[in-house]
């Protein structure tokens, strides 16, 4: 598919771009409105795609625990069964909120033999509702304060929940893997960070990171990965220790694979060992 077109849909996905105004852009693009709608099916999420684990071993479940201001902060929990002493990761979603892609990125997590916790960020504001368009307008109306302080109540779930070990990770994608850095940098007792394509951290507040960093971007996510240079050095300056891949030939969103346009297999099963590892030596 055209770049051009990717890049389009990128920013209608992160800007205050109308849905009018992505597809008359997009005709203009492949020269038909027909022809712009027909490839809508690849751009968007598909969500009969997201089920990619089905283990009896696992059990799950909705779940709600106590955010900031009496905020009753909904989210997904999974777990194996009868196991207890784990390590426990939370998995933060994308600016769609959490939906049945993240769910199924958290069955992942437990498959692997984690307790796993997606917050829904959108709870103060009722829930994620079915509607994306409707999902990311809500975003813009989250108090970014609030909502670090009902992500970092979730990490204290997780410590303090009777299967766990007390040791905690998170990862996160795009507007999650943004929230990875900031939990980074307010979260001293995490011991595992992994952001996939995310807005990075400002320089001056990576000094306080103590996590171990991992940093997965598409080579072709160029608003993003602006970001790096400053983030890098400041990450050598202050000793943290990192990892950071940078995908070559792979679109914001590559881990994705409810998105046909951008999913990348062979990245994102690259970029799961990565993660997975990490979580592997600091969590268990």
């Amino acid at each position: 598919m055209d770049q051009r077109i990717i890049n389009l849909f990128d920013e209608y996905t992160h800007a205050p771009l109308t849905r009018k105004e992505f597809i008359t852009r997009l005709a203009k693009l492949t020269g038909s409105l027909t022809l712009a709608m027909s490839l809508l099916p690849m751009l968007e999420n598909n969500y009969a795609q997201a089920a990619t684990v089905d283990d009896k071993d696992i059990q799950s479940g909705e779940i709600t625990y106590p955010g900031a201001e009496g905020v009753a902060m909904k989210g997904f929990l999974a777990q194996p069964k009868g196991k207890k002493k784990l390590g426990a990761v939370m998995v933060i979603h994308e600016n769609r909120g959490l939906n049945p892609h993240i769910k199924d990125v958290t069955l992942r997590v437990a498959q692997a033999g984690y307790l796993a916790l997606a917050p829904d960020a959108l709870s103060p504001h009722g829930g994620t509702p079915a509607n994306e368009d409707e999902a990311r307008a809500l975003f813009s109306k989250l108090d970014a304060q609030q909502n670090l302080t009902n992500f970092m109540k979730g990490l204290e779930y997780l410590q303090h929940h009777k299967a766990s070990n007390g040791k905690t990770g998170v990862v996160g994608f795009c507007w999650g893997g943004a929230l990875v850095g900031q939990l980074a940098v307010h979260s001293p007792e995490l011991d595992a960070a992994v952001a996939y394509y995310g807005r990075q951290p400002e320089a001056a507040d990576v000094a306080k990171i103590k996590a171990e960093m991992l940093l997965h971007y598409g080579g072709l996510d160029e608003r993003v990965n602006a970001g790096i240079p400053a983030f890098e050095q400041a990450l050598k300056e202050a000793n943290v220790k990192y990892q950071l891949f940078v995908y070559e030939g792979a679109n914001h969103a590559f881990n994705n694979n409810t998105s046909p346009a951008r999913y990348n297999e062979a990245v994102a099963k690259l970029a799961w060992d990565r993660t997975l590892e990490l979580f592997h030596r600091k969590l268990k």
